[in-house]
């Protein structure tokens, strides 16, 4: 095979102590909705939940977290939002929400809102900038300030890194090193 398939992450599995009190959290914080419930075949309950109705799960979490399993095995769940004022809308809820190890941060390629659920396991919220950095790279935001505050406070932020460039020339550069076609832009069309 030259080339593989178009592989897209679509969902993660999550083992919990308790079933429920993660069902609640992910359905409250992200309005995720419960599209199936059942046990498997090991006997093991399990949720699935989603936002899209074209995805039966974006998150499925089975029971059966060992009592004595101190520690997470998940690095992060991490939900992407279309923007800047997005985050932000969240940043209050969450707040308001009383979630456990709040902590928004530029990564200089995107603006996140890192937290905890229930069970200590690691949860993301971002949004895309229009800047290239290499990773890892991160830094504190406040979510407070206006959009046009972070705006140019991460833009010079990034600028001060030797890696930094445009989004679109990295992800030019991204798809001529995955041997992907590069997207010709739209036309417009005459009314």
């Amino acid at each position: 095979m030259t080339a593989l398939p178009d592989c897209q992450l679509c969902h993660i599995g999550i083992y919990a102590h308790d079933l429920e009190a993660m069902v609640d959290f992910y359905s409250r914080i992200f309005g995720l909705t419960v599209t199936d419930r059942g046990t498997t075949s090991r006997g093991v309950p399990i949720a699935f939940l989603s936002r899209d109705p074209t995805e039966h799960h974006q998150v499925a979490i089975a029971a059966g977290r060992p009592k004595d399993a101190s520690f997470s095995t998940i690095q992060q769940v991490s939900f992407r939002l279309s923007g800047l004022n997005e985050l932000r809308e969240y940043y209050p809820w969450l707040v308001k929400q009383g979630v456990k190890k709040l902590d928004p941060r530029t990564h200089g390629n995107a603006w996140s809102i890192y937290f905890a659920d229930p069970e200590d396991n690691r949860v993301e919220i971002y949004c895309a900038s229009p800047w290239y950095v290499a990773q890892p790279f991160g830094e504190p935001v406040d979510l407070t300030e206006p959009p046009e505050v972070i705006h140019a406070k991460t833009e010079a932020l990034v600028k001060r890194d030797p890696s930094w460039k445009p989004m679109d020339v990295w992800v030019a550069e991204m798809r001529a090193k995955m041997g992907k076609p590069v997207e010709a832009p739209a036309l417009a069309t005459a009314k």
